[in-house]
């Protein structure tokens, strides 16, 4: 089992931008996959972006394209999402997952381990 911390959540107005960190430990960082997915109360968790185990493939919604940006560094084990002109609808809480192969996927079910979540909020 790897082990998920993410971090950098907060309170920012519309047009702001955050970044997320996850730190991962337990297993080979390096031959994972990571996704960063987002919830909402009374919905489904919904896929964000996604990189490959080293970097070569991602995978963004359409929602935030153009605007969020996922990046990963092997030597820390850390994996982050840059986030550029925030919307009131991108407030949700964020989880970071590891996935045990090294393409990603854009759905939940794909990702093996999670992160307990970090509240993202946007005001208009």
């Amino acid at each position: 089992q790897v082990q998920l911390v993410e971090s950098g959540g907060g309170l920012v107005q519309a047009g702001g931008s955050l970044r997320l960190s996850c730190a991962a430990s337990g297993r080979t960082f390096s031959n994972e996959a990571m996704g960063w997915f987002r919830q909402t109360p009374g919905k489904e968790r919904e896929f964000v972006a996604a990189i490959s185990a080293r970097g070569g493939t991602i995978y963004y919604a359409d929602s935030v394209k153009g605007r969020f940006s996922i990046s990963r560094d092997n030597a820390k084990n850390t994996v982050w999402l840059q986030m550029n002109s925030l919307r009131p609808d991108d407030t949700a809480v964020y989880y970071c997952a590891a996935r045990r192969f090294i393409n990603p996927v854009q759905v939940s079910v794909g990702y093996d381990d999670w992160g307990q979540g970090t509240q993202v909020t946007v005001s208009s």
